[in-house]
């Protein structure tokens, strides 16, 4: 990944402590924003704002979440450019060329993002339900989960955020089984990259096909993060905050449980159903 701790780079603080301000004698560890662009088929797909690590899978995430590919057999290629160098001279590794399967078609400008998308922008460029429910490529399997279950899994996440330890300062991301199995937690500054990085690892370990899983996320439920639980096949959505009205819509129309304010012992369910038995 080239320079060591990009994801957490160490920065000194002034502190102000017991009514004094001290500088410390250790720095603190900060979140890394850096963009990535996203090439396709010759052409930019995107600029995100990320926390660089797991760029592979973000960027395996993305173009499913966008509808552009199926599963990771739709990527020849993925490898980040040689000629983007930083002032002096070392590669930034902040762009990824990807090279398509020819059974792919190419993307056009109807359906690019072609915006920078920063660190609480996600989905931008797909504004309808109708959008979100032509370009998916499964059919959600319904899950009814049981209370504790739900109120189990924000505990869990935190206990694999490593880098929100270090920083306090970054969004993340988990899947989870559907009796609570931990599968995997990725961390980014932008809460759509984490969901991104999470899916973009299933696809490569090849099972993001496998019905009734759990996306568990540190921060509110948004339309763009309803969008890729839906897309990605997930039967339900876990958030720690909100639920925005639109993704409220969007989770009702296409049969997913939503459930907000997961968090101490109290929780919101939106969409779908409990298991009460």
């Amino acid at each position: 990944m080239g320079r060591l701790n990009r994801s957490a780079p160490m920065r000194k603080v002034i502190r102000l402590e017991d009514g004094s301000f001290t500088v410390n004698k250790r720095s603190d560890n900060v979140t890394a924003e850096e963009p990535l662009q996203i090439r396709m088929g010759g052409q930019t797909i995107t600029t995100t704002m990320r926390t660089p690590g797991h760029d592979l899978e973000l960027t395996h995430g993305f173009l499913h979440s966008e509808g552009l590919i199926k599963s990771a057999e739709d990527v020849v290629n993925a490898r980040y450019c040689a000629g983007a160098v930083g002032p002096n001279g070392e590669n930034t590794y902040n762009t990824l060329d990807v090279q398509q399967s020819l059974f792919v078609k190419a993307p056009t400008l109807d359906n690019l993002r072609l915006t920078t998308t920063n660190s609480a922008c996600g989905v931008c460029g797909s504004t309808s339900i109708e959008t979100i429910m032509d370009k998916r490529y499964r059919e959600i399997t319904p899950v009814k989960l049981k209370p504790e279950l739900i109120l189990q899994l924000p505990q869990k996440l935190r206990e694999n955020q490593k880098m929100f330890k270090k920083t306090g300062g970054i969004h993340a991301a988990a899947a989870f089984e559907s009796d609570g199995t931990h599968l995997v937690t990725r961390e980014d500054i932008g809460r759509h990259n984490a969901a991104d990085k999470v899916i973009g690892h299933l696809m490569l370990e090849d099972t993001l096909d496998k019905p009734g899983r759990i996306l568990v996320m540190s921060s509110r439920a948004s339309f763009e993060l309803v969008q890729k639980a839906i897309m990605a096949g997930f039967s339900a959505l876990i958030a720690v905050s909100a639920a925005s009205s639109l993704a409220i819509e969007l989770a009702e129309e296409a049969g997913l449980t939503l459930v907000a304010f997961a968090r101490d012992d109290r929780f919101n369910i939106y969409s779908g159903e409990l298991d009460l038995d």
